[in-house]
């Protein structure tokens, strides 16, 4: 194919795309195989929470650096080195012999793939026009979901086939083939150096704005901290629940077998690749606002906090499916909105490191809170060695406050749909 056709880029986004699958499969996978890496590992629920937290902490720290290197080396580049340095990372979770060593693949696993969100960002503005670069973010938002899919049920089939050291070995492979694909195949611009969105930033103004001037502006932005403090604990509670406790809630409470728990956590995948484009629609085109999506979908995350957290062990089996699948829209996919309502608050100059700084926050509140409710499963013991419902409970009235706060936090978000100003 032509590097310089219009098609070219659709095989750069599709490569990318599958990138991003990759890494919402790392995300959530723990949720299916945790019982089995707490049995094998011989590690307690808080040590699997910090095992599992373990993808979020580097995830977060890289965000900001992934912007700069994006701009240094390519994203190219950073995709490349950094997706091997993620199937080195899953390549020792398969072999670990001990939870430390897990600790420490599942960390190099989060290194590697925290460089693919901000430097895919960076290539669909390159290639693709504004007007296209939200509907192709909604695109890449919905291939994020089908990595939640196969972190469920597919992986919960293969990890029943061939156990699920041999299923990370696998993973590690597929991480290796796509960072061979990306260095072989993706261009970081048109070789022109034009694209449409190239050209409507020229419109825009060519003043450039350093790295640590770009990082003052977002940070000293009124208007940021509250999108801030909104996803790091709307995240909080579907990494908590999606990534991590869920899978041993479904087998614990309602000894489910591990394909049933996955068949149910399946429908949070289902959720985003529904709500991605269903939001972004609702948002723009029946709205027209951001707002509001944020409210009503904060409320509806409220909502099922509430019943997990009251009605942990009296949930019908219909209504555990519809909660996985509203989570998975309203804690989940509801993100795309989020993340243009950042990009709207600033100049394009900087859209990179607004992007960077705010997608800190989901993880940091990912690897805060799974371990927390691990640490609260533990305290309320176990009963023929499976947490209580008691403990569950706890865990989960813990996420029920942090969808308080991200209800109040929605309310104070600025409006951004439409609005020429950059703060």
């Amino acid at each position: 194919m032509n590097r310089q056709s219009a098609g070219y880029r659709w095989l750069i986004f599709w490569i990318i795309a599958f990138g991003y699958v990759l890494v919402y499969f790392h995300r959530l996978c723990p949720a299916i195989v945790a019982v089995d890496m707490m049995r094998d590992l011989k590690a307690g629920g808080a040590l699997i929470g910090f095992l599992a937290a373990a993808y979020f902490y580097p995830y977060a720290v890289m965000q900001l650096p992934a912007g700069l290197l994006s701009d240094s080396w390519g994203p190219r580049k950073t995709i490349t080195v950094f997706f091997i340095v993620a199937f080195l990372g899953s390549i020792l979770l398969g072999v670990a012999p001990s939870a430390s060593w897990a600790i420490i693949g599942r960390t190099l696993v989060g290194f590697g793939v925290a460089m693919l969100f901000v430097p895919a960002m960076k290539i669909l503005a390159e290639w693709f026009t504004q007007k296209e670069f939200a509907f192709m973010t909604g695109i890449l938002m919905a291939m994020g979901g089908i990595g939640s899919l196969t972190a469920a049920t597919p992986l919960a089939l293969l990890s029943a086939a061939i156990g699920w050291r041999m299923s990370f070995l696998a993973v590690g492979g597929f991480t290796l083939l796509l960072a061979v694909l990306v260095w072989r195949f993706v261009q970081d611009r048109p070789e022109s150096g034009k694209s449409g969105s190239s050209i409507e930033k020229a419109a825009e103004g060519p003043d450039v704005i350093g790295l640590m001037d770009g990082v003052r502006r977002v940070l000293t932005t009124p208007a940021f901290w509250p999108l801030a403090v909104w996803f790091f604990f709307d995240c909080a509670i579907f990494f908590s629940f999606g990534g991590l406790w869920g899978g041993p809630y479904l087998m614990h409470v309602y000894r489910m077998s591990r394909d049933q728990a996955g068949h149910i956590l399946s429908m949070l995948a289902v959720g985003m690749i529904i709500g991605s484009p269903l939001l972004s629609f609702v948002s723009s085109s029946i709205f027209k606002a951001r707002k509001p999506v944020l409210v009503i979908s904060s409320s509806m995350v409220l909502v099922i906090t509430l019943l997990l957290a009251f009605f942990p062990d009296r949930i019908p089996l219909t209504g555990l499916y519809v909660i996985c699948l509203t989570l998975g829209i309203f804690s989940s996919a509801i993100v795309v909105i989020g993340f243009t309502a950042n990009k709207e608050l600033f100049p394009v100059q900087i859209a990179g490191t607004a992007t960077g700084l705010v997608n800190l926050f989901p993880f940091a509140g990912g690897a805060v809170f799974q371990p927390i409710l691990g640490y609260t499963l533990e305290k309320y013991g176990k009963v023929d060695g499976i947490f209580t419902v008691q403990g569950y409970r706890g865990a989960f009235s813990i996420l029920l406050s942090c969808a308080v706060v991200a209800i109040l936090a929605s309310f104070f978000i600025k409006e951004t749909l439409g609005s020429k100003e950059s703060s």
